[in-house]
């Protein structure tokens, strides 16, 4: 039998995933939506809107992203789409100021053709 990695999570971490879930499950309950209506707009299983209603770290970031789309929770102070990209690009352009030993470095290409 292999051994299983346990993955341990970090207080906050735990908190805001609960925190999540609870606003994913207040919404989706306000909106009068099934947990399996939210499932299927998803295209996931039930247990998985269960797991994320539950605060469970381990559900895929982009299925917590779209289920927060899909119920309009707003997990950034932008309240749009705008504002996210441009938020984005105002943090890739201060990445780009950070000096070069503090951005990862390009691998160089081994042409190990013979």
């Amino acid at each position: 039998m292999p051994a299983t990695k346990k993955s341990s999570y970090a207080r906050y971490t735990l908190a805001a995933a609960k925190l999540l879930g609870e606003l994913v499950q207040l919404e989706r309950k306000s909106r009068r939506m099934t947990a399996q209506e939210l499932a299927e707009r998803l295209g996931v299983a039930r247990g998985t809107v269960l797991r994320l209603e539950l605060g469970d770290p381990k559900v895929e970031l982009g299925i917590a992203f779209e289920a927060c789309t899909i119920l309009g929770i707003h997990l950034f102070e932008q309240q749009d789409l705008g504002g996210l990209t441009a938020r984005a690009d105002d943090v890739g352009k201060q990445l780009a100021l950070l000096p070069k030993y503090a951005r990862p470095t390009r691998q160089a290409v081994v042409d190990d053709d013979f």
